[in-house]
């Protein structure tokens, strides 16, 4: 096994979790979906992303296979962004196609960090620009503009938002708006380097107490849970575990670093 860091290793099982649940259900895993209805041959891209998923969830643990499996899925991540979901936003912006788009787009960045990481020599020599530290670059821009929405969505639907706050929280709708300042802040901090690793770090922590606070008590909970139930949550952990390779990715920078863009 090659597994580079804990963000690593959960980010590949979730990514197999997507394949399983796509197999399983016979539809589109929630990073994948939503896709329109008429498309032609939809089932067999169901069972095409599912399979992609799984053989790049599985192929990310084995150092003969890391590279390759990178640029496969980075490949697959970066065309379902531009055929479906950037024509989606622009063709119907709304809170919904924007969300699939930054789901899609922090999953990317979380392959392109660990494609940067495991690019071989002949990656090194043909592709350079993106498996090197422009590329590299590149994947974290698009994980702070998927920050900045995210924290933008807070505002914009805040009653969906402090809905999903925990009941015995208090203040419900302070902690909708703390933490939507916050997913901006660390969106702006990435763009434009400026305590990029600590903002990095801070909305993986956000990421990942969303899921910890708020998906886990649901499935845990007694009583059946839906497919939607499921594949949401485990969604949210692939999530995390994206922006905790994005996180890694400034392990050698200093907390505080105010640098280029």
């Amino acid at each position: 096994m090659r597994v580079a860091s804990v963000g690593h290793l959960v980010f590949a099982i979730g990514i197999l979790a997507l394949g399983i649940i796509g197999l399983r259900n016979g539809n589109f895993a929630p990073v994948w979906d939503p896709v329109p209805q008429g498309i032609p041959a939809r089932m067999v891209l169901v069972y095409l992303c599912a399979i992609i998923c799984l053989a790049c969830g599985t192929g990310l643990l084995w150092r003969r296979t890391a590279a390759l499996s990178t640029r496969v899925l980075l490949t697959t991540l970066f065309l379902w962004l531009v055929l479906f979901r950037l024509p989606s936003i622009v063709l119907t912006p709304n809170l919904g196609t924007f969300f699939g788009g930054c789901d899609v787009a922090v999953t990317m960045a979380a392959a392109w960090v660990l494609y940067t990481w495991f690019a071989t020599e002949w990656d090194r020599q043909k592709l350079g620009f993106i498996s090197g530290a422009k590329g590299l670059r590149i994947a974290r821009a698009l994980y702070g503009l998927a920050m900045i929405f995210y924290g933008s969505a807070h505002f914009m639907d805040l009653p969906d938002t402090v809905s999903l706050v925990p009941h015995w929280l208090p203040w419900h709708v302070f902690w909708a708006y703390f933490f939507g300042c916050a997913f901006i802040a660390a969106g702006v901090g990435i763009l434009i380097n400026v305590f990029a690793r600590l903002a990095a770090a801070l909305s993986t922590l956000e990421i990942g107490m969303f899921t910890l606070l708020v998906w886990v008590p649901i499935v845990t909970a007694a009583g059946s849970k839906s497919n939607f139930q499921w594949s949401e949550t485990i969604l949210s952990c692939v999530l995390t575990a994206a922006a905790w390779l994005v996180a890694d990715s400034y392990r050698t920078a200093p907390w505080f670093a105010i640098g280029k863009r």
